[in-house]
């Protein structure tokens, strides 16, 4: 039976740290952003977000991971 293959998409994007939480970057910091306020920009920047404990599962599938 062959291996189960890794979303590569996922793994550019997500990172499990050492507690087990799945960190992700904040959306909307890409492009268009002279119309954004700077204070937007900051709380995007800053931010380390983690994904929804909904969500969590999905992503580990597509990582592999269970």
């Amino acid at each position: 039976m062959a291996k189960m293959k890794t979303n590569k998409g996922a793994l550019k994007r997500f990172k499990v740290s050492k507690s087990g939480r799945i960190k992700r970057r904040a959306a909307n910091r890409n492009h268009i952003l002279t119309k954004k306020s700077p204070g937007r920009k900051r709380r995007l920047r800053c931010a380390t977000n983690t994904v929804s404990a909904v969500e969590k599962n999905m992503v580990l599938r597509m990582l592999n991971i269970i």
